[in-house]
C-alpha cells in the first residue's frame, strides 16, 4: 500500500466523521432558527417544528451528497 492510498483512506475517513456533525448541526440551526422565529412572532411552537424539519432535511441532503460523491469516486477508481 502506498503512500498516496493511506491518504486516501485517511481523507476518506475524515470526510465520513463529518458526516453526523453535519446532521446534529444542521438539525440544531433549523430549531435555533424556529426558536427565534417564535419568540419574535408569537407563534410558539410552529415555527420551531417547522425550521427543526428544515434542518432534518438539510442534514439528509448533505448525507445523500456525501453518498453520492463517495459512489462516482468508487466508480472512477474501478474504470
Amino acid at each position: 500500500m502506498g503512500e498516496e492510498d493511506r491518504r486516501g483512506i485517511w481523507r476518506s475517513i475524515l470526510e465520513a466523521s463529518t458526516v453526523p456533525l453535519n446532521m446534529v448541526v444542521a438539525t440544531f440551526i433549523g430549531l435555533a432558527i424556529g426558536y427565534g422565529l417564535d419568540s419574535l412572532l408569537g407563534t410558539s411552537p410552529y415555527m420551531k417544528i417547522i425550521f427543526l424539519i428544515f434542518g432534518i432535511i438539510a442534514g439528509f441532503r448533505e448525507l445523500f451528497r456525501f453518498a453520492r460523491r463517495q459512489s462516482n469516486g468508487d466508480d472512477k477508481k474501478n474504470q
